[in-house]
C-alpha cells in the first residue's frame, strides 16, 4: 500500500510540472528555438563594416526604424548565394512582375483581402478548443496531435483519383 501511495504521488508531481508545449504559446505550432531562456550562439551576427562613401550626397535618408547599411541580412545573402534576386524579398507595396500570372490565376474565382487573418484567428481558436481535452503525460508533437483528424489519407485519395479516370503518377507501395 505504501508503494502505490509514493508511485501515485509522483504520478501526480509530475503532472504538475510546467509544460511547455506549443499549444499554451502564441509562437506557433513547432518550436524550434531555444526555450531554456539562455543566449542561442547562432543567432548572434556582428554588423557588416562601415564603409565611407565618395560624397556625402551618396548617403541615402534616415529612415527611422528602417534597415541600417551596417544591418546583416542572412536571408538575402542565402538568396544571392542561390542565384536569386535578394531585391524580391523586399515589401513591396503591390505584386511583383514575377509573382502577377500566379496571383491572378489563384484569385480568378474572387479573393477575400483579410483571409489570413481570419484563418489565423479560427485556427488559434481550434487549437483552443482541442488543447481543452488533448493533455498528455508524455510530451508529443502537438501539430499532429491536434490536427490527426484532418490528415488524408494519400492512398485512399490516390485510389479515388485513380477511379475517378485522373492520370496519377506512380506510388510507392503502403
Amino acid at each position: 500500500m505504501p508503494r502505490t501511495l509514493i508511485i501515485l504521488a509522483l504520478v501526480a508531481l509530475t503532472a504538475c510540472g510546467s509544460r511547455q508545449d506549443t499549444e499554451d504559446r502564441d509562437t506557433g505550432l513547432r518550436e524550434l528555438r531555444n526555450a531554456s531562456g539562455a543566449p542561442e550562439e547562432f543567432s548572434i551576427v556582428p554588423a557588416k563594416p562601415l564603409q565611407t562613401p565618395e560624397t556625402f550626397a551618396e548617403l541615402p535618408p534616415p529612415t527611422p526604424g528602417g534597415a541600417n547599411r551596417t544591418d546583416q541580412t542572412p536571408l538575402k545573402d542565402a538568396v544571392a548565394v542561390l542565384g536569386g534576386s535578394p531585391a524580391r524579398l523586399d515589401p513591396q507595396t503591390g505584386i511583383g512582375a514575377g509573382d502577377q500570372a500566379i496571383v491572378a490565376r489563384a484569385s480568378r474565382f474572387g479573393r477575400q483581402p483579410g483571409i489570413r487573418a481570419e484563418l489565423a484567428a479560427e485556427d488559434q481558436a481550434f487549437r483552443e478548443r482541442r488543447s481543452m481535452f488533448n493533455w498528455r503525460l508524455v510530451p508529443s508533437d502537438t501539430y499532429n496531435r491536434i490536427y490527426r483528424n484532418q490528415t488524408l489519407d494519400p492512398y485512399s485519395s490516390l485510389a479515388t483519383a485513380r477511379r475517378a479516370g485522373a492520370l496519377t503518377p506512380t506510388a510507392p507501395p503502403e
